[in-house]
């Protein structure tokens, strides 16, 4: 689970244009058309009471995201069922409260304990409607990234809140156990996914400055963290894992910033260039990455690396999963989109009356999870509130 907010703030600080779709969505729409290829019909998930929400992710027919309560009191998680096309209130751990992640029956997600309170991470139960604060490791907040199967992982304050290790939480056991750091006790980690039984994130190193971090992969099985390395610099970040392999950003001999990516079987470990040096992600073979303002795909096996869109404007793969790629065109409204990773096709993805949208996920199915704006209540801007919506694929003659 990889959790992308750029476009969620842009429209909070109103900061999005007016005025029409750039003409390229258009033609991009018309070419997927004719080709023969997937179009998607938006759906209104709704809200809470409220007069805003968003989707953070998907899997199967469960939809999770936040919402605004009656009167926009506050925040609060929510799941949303496809089939029974019901949205039901989570609850909170006192405060406001926010999904981020499902997998299954879990729900993950964090929340303030109060008003001013700090933050806590909850896993919720679909089958037992149960609320559960998965604590910390002795410190006052947690914070969750990742979820596989039963397995959540993130990072948690350790007493004094002065350092911060990467956990790993079991659902099954409700048992939180500190990751450690590449550092030793005192030093800091922070967990950015989990695959199997396999933890990577990034973590400070003994006898170096504290802005200095090595890509770690930690073992559920063995309990070990193994350091990742570098491409010949002084540091690196392991951010996400598919299968054997692990993705991140390196420094090189020559303190250049480059993608990688490493093979924990073989230990080989593939430069992946100058494209992958923000939000690096894999499924499978397929590496993605941007350079801050376009993404680029790679292929592990071939070596052959194609650009996600039309090349114009900032994108932003939020996930990808299988050959599938999800994310967001800033152009400088943000557009979501889906991506083929196998034929190239990009389409643009519609709004719920307004200009813009923004894409998180997508599920086995294609069906595709994000918000996207209402109709505008008036002349001044092109957008409505925004709610939380789902994408679903359909095939066009």
């Amino acid at each position: 689970m990889r959790i992308r907010l750029r476009a969620w703030i842009l429209v909070g600080a109103g900061l999005l244009a007016g005025g029409a779709a750039p003409a390229y969505g258009a033609d991009s729409s018309s070419a997927a058309a004719a080709a023969g290829s997937v179009q998607y019909t938006v759906q209104d998930l709704g809200a809470l009471g409220g007069t805003r929400s968003k989707a953070t992710a998907i899997d199967g027919s469960t939809v999770v995201g936040s919402s605004l309560t009656s009167g926009d009191a506050t925040e609060h998680a929510f799941a949303y069922d496809l089939r029974t096309r019901t949205m039901t209130d989570l609850g909170t751990l006192g405060g406001s409260s926010r999904a981020t992640g499902v997998d299954g029956d879990h729900i993950v997600g964090e929340s303030d304990l109060s008003a001013d309170g700090p933050t806590h991470g909850f896993v919720y139960n679909l089958r037992t409607r149960r609320l559960v604060d998965i604590g910390t490791l002795g410190g006052s907040s947690t914070d969750i990234t990742g979820l596989n199967g039963d397995t959540v992982v993130g990072k948690s304050s350790l007493p004094g809140d002065s350092v911060t290790h990467a956990f790993a939480y079991s659902v099954r056991t409700r048992t939180m156990t500190d990751l450690g750091s590449l550092a030793g006790p005192s030093g800091n980690s922070a967990a950015a996914a989990v695959s199997g039984g396999i933890v990577v994130g990034s973590s400070s190193l003994p006898d170096t400055p504290a802005g200095i971090t090595h890509g770690f992969a930690y073992s559920l099985r063995t309990r070990t963290m193994t350091d990742l390395g570098t491409l010949g610099g002084r540091s690196s970040t392991a951010n996400d894992i598919s299968g054997s392999t692990v993705v991140g950003q390196s420094r090189t001999a020559g303190n250049a910033l480059t993608g990688y990516a490493y093979d924990l079987r073989t230990g080989i470990r593939t430069d992946l260039g100058s494209h992958f040096l923000t939000a690096q992600l894999i499924s499978g073979n397929t590496v993605v990455g941007g350079d801050g303002l376009l993404s680029t795909s790679f292929d592990l096996m071939t070596h052959k690396s194609a650009m996600v869109g039309s090349g114009r404007g900032v994108t932003e793969v939020k996930q990808i999963a299988g050959n599938i790629m999800v994310g967001d065109n800033f152009a400088p409204n943000s557009f979501a989109f889906v991506s083929r990773v196998d034929n190239g096709d990009f389409t643009y993805l519609p709004s719920l009356g307004g200009l813009n949208s923004s894409a998180m996920q997508a599920n086995g199915q294609g069906v595709v999870a994000g918000s996207a704006a209402l109709a505008p209540t008036g002349p001044v801007t092109a957008n409505g509130p925004f709610h939380a919506a789902v994408w679903v694929p359909h095939k066009v003659a």
